[in-house]
């Protein structure tokens, strides 16, 4: 990727993997820029676009996009790109994953195998949830939705969603059922979290919502941090209010190892590495190399989110 922008550009890379970029060097470095290819962790908020002289382009190496203000970045002109679709297979993949890995604690299991407490096989030893022929609802049906929504119907699942409008075609082709949020969220013995993040969807799961979920439902959460209320989501799984959840998403990242949601053994936790399979961090980090060089370039990126004007 670095090689393909260093044949164009002069290029200045932040190259500690394991820290985010200081917001210091962001706001140094801002001024005198053309384009700026970011991750997640960067906060690109309406005072850091106003230090910026020359951008034209922020292209974000992932498909969500909150970490950007896209509106400040319109005002100022500036493009802004995401990379959808190449990541969608791989994150459905993960997503069923963490599912079943909740249900059936599996990372539950593995620690009490390698601390020592396994003494015999007894009948009610760890037992989980089922799978096979259970209920799942699915809060958002995009890509990944739909994606997930298949691998489900490999295992029978009956399958409800709700999304912002209604999708008769996917559901003639996947039979799948349209419901209200509450119905969902009432008859699902799993629900997965699958809608982008927004104004609209920050603490879309909050304490009304899990109220009204099963006592042996699995909340699963690999879409963004934020749309499920975190102080919410732990009374609900200490009260027993709901039987586990399973996250790869938190409101802030890397979460803190103090944070009370790591206390509770009904939660299992990942590392936001929904899209991380190594073909498609590579897909990924190729297309916000080539939106970065298109805009440079003055042509409109393939995956623009905001429109700009003069660009065609």
């Amino acid at each position: 990727m670095l090689a393909r922008l260093d044949e164009l550009y002069e290029v200045k890379m932040w190259d500690e993997e394991d820290t985010p970029v200081p917001r210091e060097v962001l706001e140094k470095e801002i001024v005198d820029i053309d384009g700026l290819y970011c991750l997640l962790t960067e906060n690109v908020d309406a005072e850091l676009l106003s230090r910026a002289k020359k951008l034209k382009v922020i292209s974000n190496m992932a498909v969500g996009f909150n970490n950007i203000d896209v509106e400040a970045a319109t005002n100022k002109g500036v493009m802004v790109t995401n990379t959808p679709g190449v990541l969608t297979e791989t994150t459905a993949d993960l997503t069923f994953a963490l599912l079943m890995a909740t249900a059936r604690r599996i990372v539950e299991s593995s620690e009490y195998l390698k601390e020592g407490k396994w003494k015999t096989w007894s009948p009610m030893q760890l037992t989980g949830q089922d799978i096979y022929g259970a209920t799942v609802g699915i809060i958002g049906l995009g890509r990944i939705g739909e994606a997930f929504a298949k691998r489900a119907k490999g295992f029978d699942m009956n399958i409800l969603y709700h999304n912002r409008s209604r999708k008769s075609e996917v559901e003639q082709e996947l039979g799948i059922t349209y419901v209200e949020k509450e119905t969902l969220l009432q008859k699902s013995d799993y629900v997965v979290v699958l809608t982008p993040y927004s104004l609209e969807t920050k603490d879309l799961i909050d304490q009304h919502e899990l109220a009204l979920m099963k006592e042996t439902a699995v909340l699963i959460n690999t879409s963004r941090g934020g749309i499920v209320n975190e102080t919410a989501l732990y009374h609900a799984l200490k009260e027993g209010q709901i039987w586990a959840a399973g996250l790869d998403v938190f409101e802030e990242e890397p979460i803190s190892l103090n944070h009370r949601l790591l206390s509770l053994p009904n939660v299992t936790v990942l590392p936001h590495i929904g899209s991380a399979s190594k073909k498609t961090r590579i897909k990924m980090a190729i297309m916000a190399a080539d939106h970065l060089s298109q805009a440079l370039q003055g042509e409109r990126p393939t995956h623009l989110i905001n429109e700009i004007t003069g660009v065609k």
